[in-house]
């Protein structure tokens, strides 16, 4: 790569992001391609061992991941321009410039990898890997994190998959970065040497150890520590109210309230679940006796409901929220939204003037608690989270503290009408199906527009309702109990500071190996 231009360098690095877009869901079918992952990754590793000058690596790093991220997220356009009125070319600017902040971070890592990289090509895959690493967490953490479409998500069905009960999604991303390094330091010369063929065999021998461990997580190898449950049996209600009517007194409103409080008085599942914001007015602005009807109607009997609502008052302050409703309750229960969607849901500060553009209802909300109690039904603790949270793996952990209060089932309620019906939904499901892996519980998911489906602890969608239908998915869920994954148990801990130490660990053993006198120095592929 080295003969080739400054523009051409460019061109590649941006279309090498795309590709590592394009391999969280393939855009002909929302499939994840695990392989065009590593491959694209690959390629920007390559630029970035060819690459001399430290600020010229963190450009073409840079350029890689603003092509990803603006591949990934692009559906933002809609939610801000189609349902928020903000002016198209505003809207473009937006998403351009939050995949510009956010890219900031990997070009960091890029120009630090020129830095510091050893003659080592093994300890260059790992300076490379743990700088990628640093990169994802800090996406994940910094000013409240916005983590959508991390590299490791494309491995979802692919051997590394295997890993992710151990090391979670990030953990995915570090190993698939040393790969793709690797990879790139091959040259054609090298395969005459036996040391070559050497490395390409442990690669081999690596991912066919990954997929043995896979096909104990599908089931081919019995976990005694687990006990199934008997099988739940779910309604899960989409209501598919077109989101530039969802708010609105004269249309989507009236629309939500009948249809739901159809479907809510006719059930006959053990468990009915309505998404987020399926009752899209707060309790004093509904229809007299509308929520105490619901209450009376599963007050008695053997099924119970989970509903969407959002909750609270001028005073108090509002929040995105679920309410439950079984029999033998005093009073509902409640869970309400912890990592709120900035702008969506919370005001950053300084940018209040950014959201007074757009017509957005509801846009400040108050947190909820970290780790809430889960809600009892059926011999199942099932632990509710809204849209946005399940992409923070580390927060769900904090429930699985102890093996014997921890969830039995997860269930995601969400709204992402605001983003159209295509990728974003893909995209959503494919982080769903990660957390059943990592925790490996099932989990079932209720949504407005899509994708409504149970997901069971292998990450394989057994149910699945047709997107952009107004209808409900008749399904079964198998909750699981007892031992916690490894990542479950250190996650619930720790947070992500083992993988922030990993990353950290690569960086100085850079730094340490930068320092020792050495003859030579790392040369460029030819």
């Amino acid at each position: 790569m080295r003969e080739l231009g400054s523009a051409a360098r460019a061109g590649l690095a941006c279309a090498a992001g795309l590709a590592q877009a394009a391999s969280l869901a393939w855009p002909a079918s929302g499939v994840p391609l695990w392989w065009l992952q590593v491959l694209s990754l690959a390629v920007l590793a390559g630029l970035q061992r060819s690459t001399a000058h430290p600020f010229r690596a963190a450009v073409l790093a840079g350029l890689f991941a603003t092509a990803w991220l603006c591949g990934t997220f692009w559906w933002l356009f809609t939610s801000l321009h189609t349902y928020g009125g903000l002016p198209a070319p505003l809207a473009v600017l937006a998403v351009l410039g939050l995949a510009l902040f956010l890219a900031s971070y990997y070009a960091i890592a890029g120009g630090l990898y020129v830095l510091l990289a050893p003659a080592s090509r093994l300890g260059a895959a790992l300076l490379f890997a743990g700088l990628w690493l640093l990169a994802e967490l800090a996406r994940n953490t910094l000013w409240t994190g916005f983590p959508w479409g991390a590299g490791g998500y494309a491995h979802v069905d692919g051997p590394l998959a295997a890993l992710a009960r151990l090391v979670g999604v990030y953990g995915i991303g570090f190993v698939a970065a040393l790969l793709a390094m690797l990879l790139a330091s091959l040259r054609a010369t090298d395969l005459r040497r036996t040391t070559a063929w050497l490395l390409l065999g442990t690669l081999a021998a690596g991912l066919v150890a990954a997929s043995g461990l896979r096909y104990c997580a599908l089931g081919g190898c019995n976990r005694p520590a687990i006990a199934e449950h008997a099988p739940l049996d779910l309604a899960l209600l989409q209501g598919n109210i077109p989101q530039d009517e969802k708010f609105q007194v004269g249309s989507g409103v009236p629309t939500a309230l009948a249809w739901y409080a159809r479907q809510l008085a006719a059930a006959s599942a053990a468990l009915v679940v309505a998404p987020e914001t399926a009752l899209p007015l707060l309790p004093a602005q509904l229809p007299p006796g509308y929520l105490e009807a619901i209450a009376r109607r599963y007050a008695k009997g053997d099924q119970a409901a989970l509903i969407g609502i959002p909750l609270g008052d001028m005073k108090a302050g509002y929040t995105n929220s679920v309410l439950g409703f079984a029999p033998g309750q005093d009073v509902p229960y409640r869970y309400d939204k912890h990592h709120l969607v900035p702008f969506g849901e919370f005001i950053p500060p300084l940018f209040r003037w950014f959201t007074e553009m757009m017509d957005i209802p509801l846009g400040d909300f108050a947190r909820g608690p970290l780790g809430q109690p889960a809600f009892l039904w059926r011999g199942e603790r099932i632990a509710p989270n809204i849209c946005y949270e399940d992409l923070f793996g580390d927060e769900i952990a904090a429930q699985f503290r102890s093996p014997e209060h921890s969830p039995t089932v997860l269930l995601n309620l969400s709204n992402i009408g605001w983003f159209g019906t295509g990728l974003a939904i893909d995209q959503h499901l494919t982080i769903s199906r990660m957390r059943t892996l990592e925790f490996e519980r099932p989990m079932v998911r209720a949504t407005n527009t899509g994708a409504t489906a149970v997901i069971d602890y292998r990450g394989q969608v057994t149910h699945l309702l047709p997107r952009a239908t107004r209808g409900v998915l008749l399904a079964q869920v198998q909750g699981r109990s007892g031992a916690v994954t490894p990542f479950a148990w250190w996650a619930a801990r720790w947070r992500l500071v083992p993988l922030w130490i990993l990353g950290a660990v690569c960086l100085l053993a850079g730094l340490w190996a930068r320092r020792r006198p050495r003859n030579h120095h790392l040369k460029p592929l030819a």
